[in-house]
């Protein structure tokens, strides 16, 4: 597990290496590994689920290494990233409600995914990839058996236990940037290298 690392040719020439690569056939994204650890550096869910899912096909020495430091990537900014994604999936729920009267029922359910993942991180100190305490609700969330109400009511219960989370967690305020860069430096220095 390591996001690719774009040729040296490529980071030195003028154009500069693609941050995302995209296999249209497989409907697959990958981000060059400076993108990949800037946006684990800002939180971003998605990329702390991938440093943390149990579902690996293969590590490298590499990305070995990129693992026994991803806990540096958690901080106090989890709330921020995770409850901006949250309101932004909340926001579109309620305009789709507006504009057509009806709702998306799988974003209800991320919404209510990421909050609950937010809190457990700052409590836990790593990312829970999948939820199973309220597994069966989240579910029954997205099959659309929930009232929105109910759910609207679930979210700001949630959203206090998140706030919560953040006054009482231990992680740092910020991630662990210097540790993000060696490795990007290592990494780098590695594929220049093997030349």
């Amino acid at each position: 597990m390591l996001p690719p690392l774009a040729p040296a040719e490529l980071q030195w020439s003028l154009f500069g290496a693609p941050e995302q690569f995209e296999d249209n056939a497989t409907q697959s994204c990958y981000w060059e590994l400076q993108k990949f650890l800037t946006m684990a550096l800002k939180a971003n869910p998605n990329i702390l689920e991938c440093l943390y899912s149990p579902m690996v096909e293969k590590v490298t020495p590499l990305g070995e290494e990129l693992l026994s430091i991803r806990d540096g990537f958690l901080s106090q900014m989890i709330f921020q990233t995770f409850n901006g994604y949250a309101m932004s999936q909340f926001k579109k729920i309620e305009q789709d409600l507006r504009n057509s009267g009806e709702i998306r029922w799988k974003h209800a359910m991320h919404l209510l995914r990421l909050i609950l993942t937010g809190a457990a991180t700052l409590r836990e100190g790593h990312v829970p990839v999948r939820i199973e305490s309220d597994r069966d609700r989240l579910l029954a969330v997205k099959r659309g058996e929930v009232p929105w109400a109910e759910v609207d009511a679930w979210r700001k219960e949630l959203h206090r236990d998140f706030e919560r989370a953040l006054a009482e967690t231990r992680l740092p305020e910020r991630p662990d940037y210097e540790a993000a860069n060696r490795f990007l430096i290592k990494a780098r220095r590695e594929m220049v290298e093997r030349r």
